[in-house]
C-alpha cells in the first residue's frame, strides 16, 4: 500500500483528499493547522489527520519523510519553501499552491536529486498548460495560443454576477496585477482588466474575457508567436471593476477617514468578499476554452480544447475545486506508483505530450464527470 502525504486541507485540498482516501491501495496522511479543515476528512477512509504548521520547513519534512508521493496544496506565499523542503527530502510532489514566484527556479535542484516536482498542476494554470503543451507538440510552429477561464455562479444576481469560488484576496488581484503575454514573439506587458471581447459557450451563453496574468510557465517553454490568458466574466463585470480600480478602492496607500487611517484595498476586500460569498448549496461552474492555431506539415491547424463542469449535486464540492483538484490527485497517484517519474520540476505542459500520460489524465477526469474535449480542424 503506498503512502501519499497531503499538505493542506482546504477547499481544494479537502477535495483531493477524498478523491485519494477512494483508492484502497492508498494511504493518506493530511496535515493541516486548521483543526477546521482536518475534522471534514478525519472519518474518511485510511486517512490519518495531523496539525501541523506547513509554513515550518522542519514540520514539512516530517510530514512527508514516510511518504511515497507528496500532494502540495498550501497557500501560494508557500509554496515556493514547501517545494524546496521536499525536493531536498527526495519526495517526488504534484503541486496546486501557485506561489508567486516561479517554480522553473527549482528544476536543477529537483533533477540534481532524482525528484519529480509537478507544479501548477490545477485546471488554470494546469489543464490549461496541459492544452497548450500537447497542440504544441503536434504543431512544426505555434502561431497562437489562447486560454479563456473563468469560474461563475449559475444563477446571476445584481450587481456583480459573481461569486468567489476561491480565494478573494487572489481575485482582486486578477484586476490589479498587469499581465504578461507574448506577442509577435516578444513578451509584453498589458494592463488587467483590458482588451474585453464576447465569446459565446454552449450551456452558459455570452461571457466577456479580459487579460490576466496566467500564463506561468508557458511563457517560458512554449515557443508560440502570440500568447495570453484571458479570465471569462458575465458581461458588464469588467466595468463594475474597473470603476472600483479608477476611483481607487484597490490602492494600498492609506487614507485618512475620520481621523483614522485606512487602506482602501483591505476595506474593499472586507465588503466584496461579503457580497461575493457563495451561499451554502448555490451552484456554480467552471468553463475552460484553449484555441491553439499553427502549421503542421505545411497545413494550418486549430486545435481546441473545451471543458465545462458544474457542482457535484451529491457532494456539494464545486466545480473549481473539483477541477482543480483531480488533475494535482490523478498526477499523484502516477507519482506513489512510479508509472511517471521525470527528475526535475515537469509544469503540466511538460508531461502533456506522453500519450500514455495525457490519455489516463482524460479518462480519470472522465470517470470523475470532468469533460476535457479535444478537437483538430484544418484552417487552409
Amino acid at each position: 500500500m503506498k503512502r501519499i502525504a497531503v499538505l493542506g486541507s482546504g477547499l481544494v485540498g479537502g477535495v483531493m483528499v477524498r478523491d485519494l482516501s477512494s483508492d484502497p491501495s492508498l494511504e493518506v496522511h493530511v496535515f493541516d493547522f486548521s483543526e477546521q479543515n482536518l475534522a471534514r476528512v478525519k472519518d474518511l477512509p485510511r486517512v490519518t489527520v495531523s496539525k501541523a504548521d506547513l509554513s515550518s520547513r522542519e514540520a514539512v519534512s516530517g510530514a512527508v519523510a514516510d511518504a511515497d508521493a507528496v500532494v502540495g496544496a498550501v497557500p501560494g506565499r508557500m509554496g515556493l519553501a514547501m517545494l524546496e523542503t521536499v525536493i531536498a527530502a527526495g519526495k517526488p510532489i504534484s503541486d496546486i499552491s501557485f506561489s508567486p514566484e516561479n517554480p522553473l527556479s527549482l528544476h536543477d535542484s529537483a533533477r540534481s536529486r532524482g525528484v519529480t516536482v509537478i507544479v501548477d498542476c490545477g485546471v488554470s494554470p494546469g489543464l490549461s498548460n496541459v492544452a497548450v503543451g500537447r497542440a504544441a507538440s503536434k504543431l512544426d510552429r505555434v502561431d497562437e495560443a489562447v486560454i479563456y477561464v473563468g469560474g461563475l455562479p449559475i444563477e446571476r444576481h445584481w450587481p456583480f454576477e459573481y461569486r468567489s469560488v476561491f480565494s478573494p484576496t487572489d481575485v482582486i488581484e486578477e484586476y490589479t496585477r498587469p499581465a504578461r503575454m507574448v506577442v509577435d514573439g516578444r513578451v509584453v506587458v498589458r494592463p488587467a482588466l483590458s482588451e474585453t471581447e464576447l465569446l459565446d459557450f454552449e450551456g452558459v451563453g455570452t461571457l466577456e474575457a479580459f487579460n490576466t496574468d496566467g500564463l506561468r510557465t508557458l511563457i517560458d517553454t512554449v515557443p508560440a508567436r502570440n500568447m495570453r490568458e484571458k479570465t471569462l466574466r458575465y458581461p458588464g463585470h469588467v466595468d463594475r471593476m474597473r470603476m472600483l480600480r479608477e476611483t481607487g478602492f484597490f490602492d494600498e496607500t492609506p487614507e485618512k477617514v475620520g481621523g483614522v487611517q485606512v487602506v482602501p484595498r483591505q476595506l474593499t476586500e472586507k465588503l466584496l468578499f461579503r457580497a461575493w460569498r457563495r451561499p451554502e448549496n448555490e451552484r456554480e461552474l467552471t468553463v475552460l476554452r484553449v484555441v491553439v492555431t499553427g502549421t503542421s506539415g505545411g497545413r494550418k491547424l486549430r486545435h481546441s480544447y473545451d471543458l465545462f463542469d458544474v457542482t457535484d449535486p451529491a457532494t456539494g464540492e464545486t466545480s473549481m475545486a473539483r477541477t482543480t483538484g483531480f488533475p494535482c490527485a490523478i498526477m499523484a497517484r502516477l507519482l506513489a506508483s512510479g508509472d511517471y517519474r521525470e527528475p526535475g520540476v515537469i509544469p503540466p505542459e511538460k508531461f502533456a505530450p506522453d500519450d500514455r500520460v495525457y490519455d489516463r489524465l482524460v479518462r480519470e477526469l472522465e470517470q470523475r464527470g470532468v469533460r476535457f474535449r479535444e478537437t483538430v480542424e484544418p484552417l487552409d
